[in-house]
């Protein structure tokens, strides 16, 4: 479960990590007062997505009374698709460099691990693309925890002088305090600032909680579920699977948690990017197709659906015909391309194409191949 910022960096503060002062408000007035007790400040929208900076969502007003003006602005925004209902107004920070540091869980290793960079303020997926080499990992025996040559060792990384040396051992101790606290999954500062002053703060702050924890936390329990997006609250109602939004053009259509992984692993090998995962589970109905379909057929971002069913106990038949189901009810509104292996993978292919539906395949790279390739033309 996501947190907002300012939900973070409340829990963040507590554990003596420095923030920035301010104040979260959901009026533009309240925005001005605070802005006013501020003096140079900085509003950004509170939102559960990434790439708010990019989409506008982070404004700095160098007077108080552009504050007004600017909340009204954010408050009646969307950011990539979801509603702005608060911002956060802090104050304006004089930074010198932009650091990253997060703390998160190394599946394959069975650790924590610290990630550090002389380089914030972008997401560290793109960071690990570009320059690889400026992430330094720090991991953290589990039945020892935070040790402080980590500190000694995160300090070089990031090349900051001697003399932060304890200010950065404070910040690492209280990232793996709320890590296990909080029984958190993630722990992140980007950026972490080297202020002109030769301070360190934390200027943005994210923290993702483990859900299977929160009946240990019942003060976050009744958060679960909000950062779901409209699609996948939909997707919930509508019973049709394990739906995950994310930010590609490839609408994805699969049956198990495996098949779907896979499925966007080639779609990215290709140079794709998904609109999301949507995994079916197992004995896919013509009912249930139906719906993930039509869902499908109306997402924003999707250009081309892209639906990979390997039958055993499902009848590729029948999900032929749900699929047809859909395009009859809410039309053809998108290319669709279609694989199926398994049980009566032939009819249902005859099915498909007797109704106009002849992008069909029994290879997957073919019809990875071909979504890719459709979906840049658009």
């Amino acid at each position: 479960m996501k947190l907002y910022e300012f939900e973070s960096k409340e829990i963040v503060a507590r554990y003596g990590i420095p923030v920035p002062r301010g104040r979260v408000v959901d009026k533009p007035e309240e925005a001005l007062q605070v802005a006013k007790e501020l003096g140079a400040a900085v509003l950004k929208a509170q939102v559960l997505v990434g790439g708010r900076g990019l989409a506008g969502g982070i404004k700095i007003v160098d007077k108080p009374e552009e504050a007004l003006q600017v909340a009204k602005e954010l408050l009646s925004a969307s950011i990539r698709g979801e509603r702005v209902e608060r911002i956060l107004v802090e104050e304006k920070v004089c930074i010198d460099r932009e650091l990253y540091i997060s703390l998160t869980v190394d599946r394959a290793a069975r650790k924590l691990m610290y990630l550090v960079s002389e380089i914030g303020g972008v997401e560290i997926e793109e960071l690990a693309k570009k320059y690889p080499e400026k992430i330094h990992k720090i991991y953290v025996d589990p039945n020892i925890g935070y040790v402080d040559y980590m500190a000694r060792e995160a300090l070089q990384a990031l090349k900051l002088p001697w003399t932060l040396l304890q200010d950065l051992a404070n910040i690492m101790k209280g990232m793996y305090k709320i890590m296990i606290d909080y029984d958190a999954e993630l722990v992140e500062f980007n950026p972490l600032a080297f202020t002109c002053e030769g301070k360190l703060v934390a200027l943005d702050a994210k923290i993702i909680i483990d859900d299977n924890s929160l009946y240990k936390h019942p003060e976050l329990q009744k958060l679960y579920g909000r950062e779901f997006s409209g699609f996948e609250r939909k997707a919930r109602e509508l019973g049709v699977g394990s739906y995950v939004e994310l930010d590609g053009d490839i609408g994805i259509i699969c049956n198990g948690a495996g098949i779907t992984m896979m499925t966007m692993d080639l779609v990215y090998y290709y140079g794709g990017k998904p609109a999301n995962f949507l995994d079916l589970g197992g004995g896919v109905t013509r009912e249930r197709i139906k719906k993930a379909l039509t869902l499908m057929l109306s997402h924003p971002r999707a250009k081309v659906i892209l639906i990979n069913i390997f039958a055993g106990f499902t009848k590729l038949n029948e999900v032929a015909q749900g699929i047809v189901d859909a395009v009859k009810e809410v039309g053809m509104k998108k290319p669709l391309i279609i694989r199926f292996k398994g049980t009566f993978a032939e009819e249902g292919m005859r099915i498909l194409k007797e109704n106009g539906i002849t992008e069909v395949y029994t290879e997957l790279d073919d019809a990875v191949k071909m979504a890719v390739e459709l979906a840049r033309k658009m």
